[in-house]
């Protein structure tokens, strides 16, 4: 096999799925699978479309190409107006919040003879995209706008939460959201049908059976693939958190000081650091660096390795307690979000993706 490689395995993510789409499913709920975290990655979004999403996401156009057409796509960036003829012919539905992209995904719905749907997102307090829920008049007047393009429908309001300010979805600031639909649903008399109320950080209140009743869509990725309550940055219970191994091949193992030696200055990414003496031990040094991964965010397999750090190219590990490794062999990984992102954003990651039987079913 290539190294190094992330590796997906389809059944845990499939069954991941199934829990969610479950508790959607009693709630009527509809989930977008989430895909940026793997960067559109086909066996992958196969897979959540299998298990039955009812619609696929992403941020990047390029990524919302290489989904599957079968069920709708949506784009959850807000569009670049210069990219309007791009985002309607990539995708059926996106996240929008102003009026310059709305008038631009207009023109461009026209002239390739296409509707597009829009939710207009409202912001609730995290500061990132949307409206603020207060400006009422702002909101009002964009929803009109939406509603006046030709080639556009309206097709629910939304919410981003978590993201940038850290705020918590709650039956408070769902309330807020609800209640705008309700608002806009009156003052056009139209059905407004999705309030998609937030990301994997609504999760918990969705599998707790706590998600406020009108809300009607979740976009999920982080929650669906690692089996993670990103509100409180847990694991959840009721999720897998091993649908995905990063490996990498040892190239170096010697016994060295714990401590390097010498006057000490920032590091190559500009870090000043420092290390404890832990007197001698075997070190490793594994083909795989910090453009590939993340660093912070893995967890070695192999309890009795200890990850030290990292350069661009290499990242150390401490195997003092695990004396049988050697240069050639094989170490995996469960990673975090930041270190899944970049090794499917790499090109030089390896991906694959093994059933539940272990065989190996893309590469």
């Amino acid at each position: 096999m290539n190294m190094p490689m992330i590796q997906a395995n389809i059944g845990i993510l499939q069954e991941n799925a199934r829990v969610i789409l479950d508790a959607c499913r009693k709630q009527g709920v509809q989930l977008a699978a989430v895909t940026k975290g793997v960067c559109a990655e086909p066996c992958i979004a196969r897979a959540l479309l299998d298990a039955g999403a009812d619609m696929l996401a992403d941020a990047r156009i390029p990524n919302l190409r290489r989904l599957p057409p079968d069920k709708p796509r949506m784009l959850l960036r807000i569009a670049d107006p210069q990219e309007a003829e791009a985002v309607v012919s990539s995708c059926e539905y996106s996240l929008q919040s102003t009026p310059q992209a709305l008038a631009a995904l207009g023109r461009a719905a026209r002239k390739l003879g296409k509707r597009h749907q829009v939710i207009l997102m409202i912001d609730l307090g995290d500061l990132r995209e949307g409206i603020f829920y207060q400006d009422g008049d702002r909101i009002l007047d964009t929803a009109a706008l939406a509603l006046s393009q030709e080639g556009l429908s309206l097709a629910g309001l939304g919410a981003n939460l978590t993201c940038f300010g850290g705020i918590l979805p709650d039956e408070h600031n769902m309330g807020i959201l609800l209640g705008w639909a309700r608002r806009i649903r009156e003052r056009f008399h139209i059905p407004l049908p999705l309030v998609s109320g937030g990301n994997s950080s609504s999760l918990h209140l969705l599998l707790n059976g706590r998600l406020p009743r009108g809300i009607n869509h979740l976009r999920v990725g982080e929650g669906l693939l690692l089996g993670m309550d990103t509100s409180v940055g847990k694991p959840m219970a009721q999720l897998s958190q091993r649908a995905f191994t990063q490996y990498a091949r040892l190239v170096e193992v010697y016994h060295k000081p714990s401590r390097p030696e010498g006057k000490t200055g920032p590091n190559a990414f500009g870090e000043s650091v420092s290390f404890e003496d832990r007197g001698p031990m075997a070190r490793g040094i594994l083909a795989i660096g910090r453009q590939d991964t993340d660093q912070g965010a893995l967890t070695p397999r192999d309890e009795r390795v200890r990850v030290l750090g990292g350069s661009s190219d290499h990242l150390l590990v401490d195997l003092t307690q695990a004396p049988g490794c050697q240069v050639g062999d094989v170490l995996g990984f469960y990673p975090g979000y930041s270190a899944m992102l970049r090794a499917y954003t790499s090109a030089y990651v390896a991906k694959s993706c093994i059933d539940t039987e272990g065989n190996l079913s893309h590469e």
